[in-house]
């Protein structure tokens, strides 16, 4: 029986385990969480990766994980502007765990899907290898240091102690997952399996297999049987193909696989399918593997912008750092969901991976959800940022092929992805023909492992470097620019056969414009859909350029988004904090000082025909939609009560909004992003605490010191509250509210039942919530 065993597993589930696994599968891939019963200690640890080294002191604890977000926050951590102001240096994790005599003859890896930064791996005190760039996925061969049936020591040093690192937060340690794998010694190569759809139509799609398979063991005649299976679980075709293959070779199967009116992955139904591979030596399965695909017809074309499956869209994107807010880099699967909704709901339909590879399961969710992706390999080549001289920069020359491959081959099967970035605003000379030979040669390096997408970067200032004029532009793929819209409508103007698409971009009304007014515009990415943790001057700790604020509260430019991108019926009010058009744009009508302030001025954000707003019931008039899209305004002379904005289309009501002025702070009221929650490290819910009147009407600017309170059915992971100037600790359970209102994100921590959360201020009535516990999720 092959089966992989820690010191700590259940006797339980270890009998659980065997019960599920079968005979014939026993002789197949073996793939194991390595997440759980991890040693930890930060500080640099002389011998720690020796497998005698006594680490009974050090901290037990479960991975992914970023030891940074713990903080402090402090001006003079070395991390400075770019990271936050959150503590960096080295950390140390080991786990001990063993392996089965019986699969002694199996090849056994580890791979890990990103370690930060500079990591060092070692097993049983042998020295597997270094990876500097703390993105990237990898693995490591332990099959000749194993020992069996008795302890294996695996050790990980990660160093971000070398600062400025990067211009953003990076976080510190193991932050994603881990995986044990073990594979017979014929078995499917490590991302060697290559799904394209060169055709995609209603009636018509070819699935295009290329599974490569690495022999370990004897030459001979290998079967692969290939199952496509749609997303009802259905197995719709089969075919099956032969390859000798010679001893300490490599064999590559190729299959075309024709599926008769194929659901179409898009972004309103992005349809999956899986591609399950089975590879036998006679009559014995040795290794099986499952990837998820779409069925899609993508492309650019210089005229008209972006095609998917034959339709025209415009891409509405945003760009994405890679924190999650309270809890860093170690983000829970469930906090992009929640994210994900939200920027569904604003019109978003593709995402920047800003500037570097994400989690595998970051990509899988947008899969899902119907994203498309521009996924981005680096922010720097060999010269350096500002705030970020000693990052990856120093690595380039030495790694950069290496890194690119294998987020290539890592992530070319998602059907979320239609483009790839291999820079952003990459300050090297690029001028041509010398400039341009950097940029080829990562191109080449990509088309190599996947020819089927296009190839861009985000261009910095190309007036300046003089890209367009030089020659540059006219070999790439597509021209991605940030900001300095005007500049690339006329780089377009001048050249009609280039196509091109906003790479970054704010939220000003003239940049919304350039795309919705210039068909061959493919799409923007704004700058950013959520706030990020680091590039913010102190007292300020994140960057709030974002729709929304850390804790997924909604943002002005969010709101104005929304008028513009969604599908819906959209009306948001919003007025100026200060008296007189002072201060920044608010969305509530209960000033700070209700004495000094008299002259509102007042902006609907607006898709429909019509307007009209009230005070009190009184209507303050009508307006027609603009023919830019800008904003509706009035000025309005503040009365307490209720404002509320009707949109009609045809005379019909379709939306409104409306605010109330709130008394004094009495209770809170908590809600719940998820009823429900697994035991599974990925699953979150968001629970809010609104600070409210006796009425219910929320108190927007009550700043009241909220403590949750969760019971031991749950754990909290992390509390938030939006505001970028705030120092507080992200793990402490206790939070002020912001604009009213602090979150706390929170797990379960047992398999069934109810948790209890209660959150309470002095002064007021204390707020309380269940979630329900239930069995695993698919």
């Amino acid at each position: 029986m092959n089966y992989f065993k820690t010191k700590h597993l259940p006797f339980s589930l270890l009998l659980l385990f065997l019960a599920l696994t079968t005979n014939a599968f026993s002789q197949a891939r073996n793939t194991t969480n390595f997440d759980s019963d991890w040693q930890f200690s930060k500080g640099d640890v002389l011998g720690a990766e020796k497998p005698q080294f006594n680490a009974k002191q050090w901290t037990k604890l479960n991975v992914p994980h970023d030891w940074s977000i713990e903080g402090p926050y402090d001006r003079d951590n070395t991390s400075g502007r770019g990271g936050g102001y959150l503590p960096t240096g080295i950390g140390w994790y080991r786990k001990t765990f063993e392996i089965n005599k019986e699969d002694a003859k199996k090849r056994t890896s580890i791979e890990f899907d990103g370690i930060m930064a500079n990591s060092d791996v070692w097993i049983n005190g042998t020295h597997l290898g270094k990876r500097p760039y703390g993105y990237i996925s990898f693995s490591y061969d332990l099959t000749p240091y194993l020992n069996f049936d008795k302890p294996n020591v695996i050790a990980v040093r990660a160093d971000n102690s070398t600062q400025p690192a990067s211009r953003w937060y990076t976080g510190a340690g193991i932050y994603r997952h881990v995986r044990l794998v073990s594979v017979n010694p014929t078995h499917f190569t490590h991302w060697g399996t290559f799904i394209t759809t060169p055709v995609a139509t209603a009636t018509r799609g070819v699935v295009n297999l290329k599974v490569e398979i690495e022999n370990k063991g004897i030459a001979g005649d290998y079967n692969v049987q290939i199952d496509i299976i749609d997303k009802a679980g259905k197995i719709v075709k089969t075919v099956e193909s032969q390859k000798n293959i010679a001893a300490n070779a490599t064999g590559l199967i190729t299959q075309d696989i024709e599926i008769a009116n194929p659901k179409l992955w898009n972004i309103d139904q992005p349809n999956l399918y899986t591609a399950t591979t089975k590879l036998y030596s006679g009559k014995t399965l040795i290794d099986n593997q499952t990837i998820s695909f779409g069925i899609k017809k993508s492309e650019f074309i210089a005229e008209t912008g972006y095609w998917l499956n034959g339709k025209n869209i415009k891409l509405f994107g945003v760009c994405l750092h890679h924190d999650g807010g309270a809890v860093g880099a170690a983000v829970p699967l469930g906090v992009w969901k929640e994210r994900f909704k939200k920027l569904k709901e604003v019109g978003v339909n593709a995402i920047r991976t800003s500037h570097n590879p994400v989690s595998p399961e970051f990509l899988d969710l947008c899969d899902q959800m119907g994203f498309v992706v521009m996924n981005e390999t680096f922010d720097t080549w060999t010269a350096a940022k500002h705030n970020g001289e000693k990052g990856y920069n120093l690595y380039f020359k030495e790694w950069w092929e290496q890194d690119t491959k294998d987020m290539i081959l890592r992530d070319r099967n998602h059907p979320s992805i239609v483009i790839y970035s291999i820079g952003n605003e990459i300050h090297d000379d690029l001028s041509y023909p010398e400039g341009y030979k950097t940029y080829k040669m990562q191109e080449d390096v990509v088309k190599k492992y996947d020819n089927t997408r296009p190839v861009t970067m985000a261009l910095f200032r190309p007036a300046n470097s003089k890209v367009y004029l030089s020659g540059f532009a006219d070999h790439m793929d597509v021209v991605g620019q940030n900001y300095r819209e005007n500049e690339l409508i006329a780089a377009h103007e001048a050249h009609p056969n280039w196509k091109v698409i906003g790479t970054e971009n704010t939220h000003v009304i003239s940049q919304w414009l350039a795309l919705r007014d210039k068909p061959y515009m493919a799409g923007q990415f704004l700058w950013t859909g959520y706030d990020y943790l680091g590039e913010a001057d102190w007292p300020e700790t994140t960057n709030n350029q974002g729709l929304f604020d850390r804790a997924g509260n909604w943002k002005q430019q969010g709101l104005q988004r929304d008028s513009w991108w969604s599908t819906e019926a959209v009306v948001h009010i919003v007025r100026k904090s200060d008296n007189a058009g002072a201060g920044s744009w608010v969305a509530d009508w209960t000033p700070t000082d209700f004495d000094t302030y008299d002259n509102a001025k007042v902006q609907v954000y607006s898709n429909c025909d019509e307007v009209e707003l009230f005070l009190n019931e009184k209507s303050l008039g009508s307006m027609k939609k603009p023919e830019n899209d800008s904003p509706r305004e009035w000025n309005v002379t503040f009365a307490e009560g209720t404002i509320k904005a009707i949109g009609k289309n045809n005379g019909k009501v379709v939306a409104q909004e409306a605010f109330t002025s709130a008394g004094e702070p009495a209770k809170i009221i908590i809600t719940k992003s998820n009823p429900t929650l697994s035991n599974n490290w990925d699953d979150v819910s968001f629970i809010t605490a609104t600070v409210v009147d006796e009425k219910g009407i929320p108190c927007v600017n009550a700043d009241n010191l909220i403590k949750f309170t969760i019971s031991d059915s749950g754990k909290i992971i992390g509390v938030d509250n939006g505001n970028v100037m705030s120092h507080e600790s992200y793990q402490s359970p206790e939070r002020h509210a912001y604009n009213g209102k602090a979150i706390a994100i929170i797990k379960a921590s047992q398999n069934g039942g109810k948790i209890e959360i209660k959150a309470t201020a002095e002064g007021l009535e204390s707020g309380a919530i269940t979630v329900d516990i239930v069995a695993e999720k698919n």
